[in-house]
């Protein structure tokens, strides 16, 4: 089976799927093609920012470069952040499209070295230029017009197949996007899942906080998860209900950030809670009354905790409308908890209220983004206030819990 991988030098995520992508290739027995795209262009393409880094808000952006130093590590392979990130790749990802498919590996791995390890500046035309000699090329085929034209091609054809960024994989009539979301590649490309055995050890006296909102399908799909992956390692897991719109405001990013995304990427995020529901093994769908209204039901997860995953599988396997007190009732009621008398103290008790706005302003000050957050305190680190905890953003970051817990 062909196994196309979309990438561009300037996106760090990309390179380090070009870390990983010869051994998927391998592994699996599929026919690995290199498909350089102008990243730029396919942002032009979905009506994107072209610079998405200097979009981000401050606690999301910081995140995201913890996450890329993480996998780096995890990969066991150098990253740096050059200084003048990003920088202009135009002319390199010319020479990719001009360079043989028997060459482009090769000249590919080392444009990602001098860019990404190196710290070369990849758009002075003295280092391109020595780069494409060592791989037997000449640096003008760049200026070919129809190298230029097959390159805008190659962009506009994986835009019109509805990728939105690198790197991406596409396997028969699908498209994966994210280099942390090869095992889904893998599967697609088997039919079968890999095996796979997360980081693991005793964590005895470390302690993870679980910030999580109703209102998130992927909260959603991390409270399936999160006791079976983290209670073998012995950590102590604390579930946080927080007002997840609340942290959105506070920190500037729209009440539903699904909806505010261009339509390329909310298409595949719709599909990839799917997936990614299929891989877990949990029934799933988009409730009827999304965005849901989840206040009074995280105030009764503040008074009654037991009854979170009931909860959640209420609202996102059931299309049960647990923001409707009455619905939200009788939803407790059949699990046998005391449902009309916990959804009367959850609308009225000051307490519950103040716990949501501290939890909320707790998570805010830790550095979340969105939910689920996890913050992890290793057991080394907690008597030493003065060492930060680590944060990790999205249900798609166990793989980093667990190595943060027990490496």
């Amino acid at each position: 089976m062909d196994l196309e991988f979309y990438y561009d030098v300037v996106c760090p995520y990309a390179y380090l799927a070009s870390t990983r992508i010869e051994a998927l290739a391998a592994k699996t027995g599929a026919t690995l093609h290199w498909r350089p795209v102008l990243l730029g262009g396919l942002f032009r393409h979905v009506g994107a920012d072209q610079n998405p880094g200097a979009a981000m808000g401050p606690a999301k952006a910081r995140l995201n470069l913890a996450d890329m130093s993480r996998f780096a590590a995890m990969y066991g392979v150098p990253l740096e952040m050059p200084a003048a990130h990003p920088r202009r790749s135009v002319e390199a990802m010319r020479l990719l499209v001009a360079a043989p498919e028997s060459v482009r590996p090769a000249l590919t791995h080392a444009l990602y070295r001098a860019y990404w390890v190196e710290g070369r500046d990849i758009a002075d035309r003295a280092v391109l230029g020595a780069l494409a000699a060592a791989h037997g090329l000449s640096l003008e085929v760049i200026d070919a017009p129809a190298v230029r034209d097959a390159l805008f091609a190659e962009t506009a054809a994986a835009a019109a197949r509805g990728l939105f960024g690198v790197p991406a994989f596409g396997v028969g009539d699908r498209i994966f996007w994210g280099q942390d979301r090869m095992h889904l590649v893998e599967r697609a490309l088997t039919g079968a899942a890999p095996e796979y055995a997360p980081p693991s050890g005793a964590a005895a006296g470390a302690r993870v906080t679980l910030y999580h909102d109703f209102a998130s399908p992927f909260a959603y799909l991390a409270a399936t998860q999160a006791e079976r992956i983290l209670g073998p390692t012995g950590a102590e897991l604390l579930w946080r209900p927080i007002l997840l719109g609340a942290l959105f405001r506070d920190i500037g990013t729209p009440d539903v950030p699904l909806m505010a995304m261009n339509e390329a990427r909310r298409r595949y995020f719709a599909r990839d809670l799917h997936d990614w529901a299929e891989w877990w093994g949990v029934p799933f769908r988009f409730p009827d009354t999304f965005p849901i209204r989840t206040v009074l039901p995280l105030r009764v997860a503040l008074l009654a905790p037991e009854a979170t995953p009931l909860l959640y599988r209420a609202a996102w396997a059931e299309n049960r409308d647990i923001g409707d007190a009455a619905v939200l009732a009788a939803v407790l009621d059949a699990a046998g908890f005391p449902g009309a008398s916990l959804v009367e103290r959850a609308a009225t008790d000051p307490d519950a209220k103040a716990a949501l706005r501290a939890n909320t302003d707790a998570a805010r000050a830790v550095g979340a983004c969105g939910v689920p957050t996890f913050v992890v305190e290793r057991a080394d680190a907690l008597d030493a206030p003065a060492r930060p905890p680590e944060v990790f953003w999205g249900q798609d970051r166990f793989e980093l819990v667990m190595e943060a817990l027990c490496r």
